[in-house]
């Protein structure tokens, strides 16, 4: 009796240790077991989306706003177009709101980073915000270092 006690203990005890990593993995995927919250969308035009993801961190001042719910081409401006949901409770953003691709840390995953503008208008659901600012790309910006380090050997 006191070893099927034991054997039933080290079967909750995995069990327990399998529900806890697969709460951990849909929390690191993005993906949620919660009751949708209520959103507004917003969108926002990009020269270059590079590398940002469907699912996507919103953030404003470091907080996370909302998520990119759909990436698409526009085919009149030939811009990345991007569909953010917002968190109905962050319901005052100014019209001239800025929207930016940012990375966490040096290498680390793309995000939007919304920095508030100073209009009394406020942005209401499918509205775009204009005042947008590309990913940066690394490869772009070593190639253009390379280039520029070129020319300047070929100029003396």
């Amino acid at each position: 009796m006191r070893i099927r006690t034991l054997e039933i203990g080290v079967g909750l005890f995995l069990l327990a240790g399998v529900l806890a990593l697969l709460l951990l993995a849909l929390r690191v995927s993005g993906l949620t077991v919660d009751a949708s919250k209520d959103t507004y969308k917003l969108y926002a035009n990009f020269d270059n989306i590079a590398g940002l993801t469907v699912r996507a961190k919103v953030t404003m001042a470091g907080v996370t706003i909302g998520k990119v719910t759909a990436i698409d081409l526009d085919r009149d401006s030939y811009t990345g177009r991007v569909t953010m949901e917002i968190d109905s409770s962050v319901n005052n953003l100014p019209s001239d709101s800025t929207a930016s691709i940012l990375t966490a840390g040096l290498l680390g995953e793309k995000y939007i980073g919304i920095s508030v503008g100073g209009e009394d208008e406020v942005l209401k659901d499918g509205s775009t915000i204009h005042d947008t600012q590309s990913a940066l790309v690394l490869e772009d910006l070593i190639g253009k270092f390379l280039m520029n380090s070129v020319n300047n050997k070929e100029s003396n």
